[in-house]
């Protein structure tokens, strides 16, 4: 035992002159896997790519099956709301929120902290996106206090209500906006890991505008007053939100394919009656783009007459875009109609047509069937998401006393422009149909002139809301916080009638409970404090009790 001791020593001496007598024994045996001290950037690559590459399965999930479909985008066989739904909920605290949190923490603990105030900035402005999209189907939720288990302590965070969130979200998007709008001398970047914007500041501002429209948009029912005081202070901003292409945030990886032919999943996928019927009536560049066309192609009027048959009442023969058709949204409301979403009009025996076409796979998915070079453009917020918002809210009054920078008609037409171009864009890349070829301005110039799309002084406001509905064909959650906050489109509408439905949508997701003995009565206490029947899944309930944002919102087709 003396000799092993002794030897012991020997080699305890050796390691520490070795090292010079500088390190401690603590740090040789650190574990050389684990990371101490993390690359901020590594870290902000992951949240910003963890911000899209988990929508496969919403995109399977929830946008094709549920909010599409309550949204009338599309219709489908209705299934029920899946244990699979709100990945959304589990990604916020997985993979995005953590890592810009500790972005901060380290940041915070740098002697050179003033050089990282962008990095810092941003990093609220992406947790704020995915953030913002949780609460739409959740409700009240863990923020202020949420992922400081680390760093206090703290397993049991609060469940903040929906104002408190809303309110923090803008108080954060404004700091971010005034420190990326300072002198941009001796900030340090995220290299590439910005593959988003590529660290331009002026861009970020930007998103962080257009998301505090998101958020004013949401505030009007429940605080009107407070929403025109957002709609003022982004308008007033030097640097405004997002006003042309270059700043809208858009996901661009050429192999990323996240729907791929999970498309049909369960039930393909067709165009509703009320959307097409629209499109068509407009000679809307997006039409081909949106949908699919049917059979009904070269001579197929002289084999009906061939064979003495007459095409289903709800067919209009001589309809110059007769190869698009759309049906019921819910399937019961007419059931004749709809048994053509899966039978063929048979003909002959060597003529079976499809009477009502699919929507276009190959635009949301490009990789579908042998496709391999197609290209997935998700555009996550948009310049015209943006312009349509400005144009309602003037449209509403709320533009008085400052300068909105341009006219309630002028920010509609940059919309409808912005949306026709960034869809043909989608549809280029993913190598699909495209809405026109060249510059589009002829196509696009004689559809803001078209008498049902030009302001006509009579029901303008109406037709800024079905334009903002249209652009959101390809943003699920914004379709159907539209579809819930205004309540269009209207049922029985001369302009843009919204279809017959008779089934209880729900408004929200259901929120489970956590772990026992973990956050439980915290969630308790959030569930009882909205209203909520607390573990209850069923549609009576997610379909009459309602989030804050939506308590004074119109029924489904009950716009004003």
């Amino acid at each position: 035992m003396k000799k092993l001791t002794i030897y012991t020593l020997f080699i305890c001496t050796t390691v520490i002159a070795a090292i010079s007598c500088k390190k401690d024994f603590g740090e040789l045996n650190t574990d050389p896997s684990v990371v101490t001290v993390p690359d901020i950037n590594s870290l902000f690559a992951y949240s910003m790519d963890n911000l899209e590459t988990y929508q496969g399965t919403e995109w399977i999930w929830e946008n094709l099956e549920q909010l599409l479909r309550f949204s009338q985008h599309l219709t489908t066989d209705p299934y029920e709301l899946s244990t699979n739904i709100n990945s959304r909920y589990r990604v916020l605290y997985n993979n995005v929120l953590p890592n810009l949190v500790e972005i901060r923490n380290q940041v915070d603990m740098r002697p050179e902290r003033p050089r990282y105030r962008n990095v810092r900035a941003v990093t609220y402005i992406a947790g704020v996106l995915q953030a913002l999209k949780t609460t739409d189907m959740n409700g009240s939720m863990p923020y202020t206090e949420a992922v400081k288990g680390r760093t206090d302590q703290n397993f049991r965070p609060v469940y903040d209500d929906q104002k408190v969130l809303f309110d923090t979200w803008l108080a954060e998007l404004t700091d971010a906006i005034d420190s990326l709008s300072e002198s941009p001398t001796g900030q340090l970047n995220f290299g590439s890991a910005d593959f988003y914007y590529r660290n331009d500041w002026t861009s970020w501002i930007k998103l962080a505008n257009t998301l505090k429209l998101r958020i004013a948009v949401r505030y009007e029912n429940a605080d009107v007053n407070a929403a025109k005081r957002v709609f003022r202070e982004v308008m007033e901003d030097l640097t405004g939100p997002i006003d042309n292409d270059i700043s809208q945030f858009v996901y661009d990886r050429p192999q990323w394919n996240p729907i791929g032919n999970d498309i049909d999943y369960r039930s393909p996928r067709f165009g509703t009656s009320s959307i097409i019927n629209f499109l068509k009536s407009t000679n809307d560049p997006r039409l081909p783009i949106y949908f699919t066309p049917n059979d009904l192609v070269g001579a197929f009027r002289d084999t009906l007459t061939k064979y003495n048959k007459t095409l289903p009442a709800f067919i209009n023969i001589n309809d110059p875009l007769v190869r698009f058709q759309g049906g019921p949204a819910d399937w019961t409301t007419d059931p004749a109609t709809a048994t053509w979403y899966k039978s063929t009009f048979d003909v002959s025996t060597w003529s079976k047509w499809r009477l009502i076409g699919f929507i276009n796979k190959k635009f949301f998915a490009p990789r579908y069937g042998t496709n391999t070079s197609g290209r997935m453009l998700d555009y996550m917020v948009t310049e015209a998401e943006t312009a349509f918002y400005i144009a309602e809210f003037i449209q509403k009054g709320y533009g008085a006393g400052f300068d909105t920078k341009g006219s309630a008609e002028e920010w509609y037409n940059r919309g409808i422009t912005s949306s026709i171009r960034t869809m043909n864009k989608i549809a280029l890349a993913a190598e699909s149909t495209t809405g026109y070829t060249g510059t589009g301005d002829t196509e696009i110039g004689a559809y803001l002139a078209h008498p049902n799309v030009k302001f006509n002084g009579v029901n303008n406001l109406e037709r800024i809301y079905i334009q903002q509905y249209l652009n959101f064909y390809r943003l699920a959650n914004e379709a159907f916080t539209f579809v819930r906050r205004t309540g269009y489109p209207k049922n029985n509408s001369a302009y843009y009638p919204r279809n017959a439905w008779n089934e209880p949508i729900p408004r929200r997701y259901p929120l489970d409970e956590p772990p026992l003995g973990t956050n439980n009565a915290n969630w308790q206490s959030s569930q009882q404090e909205q209203g909520f029947t607390p573990g209850d899944r069923g549609v009576p309930a997610l379909s009459t009790q309602r989030l804050w944002f939506d308590k004074n919102s119109p029924a489904f087709g009950q716009g004003n």
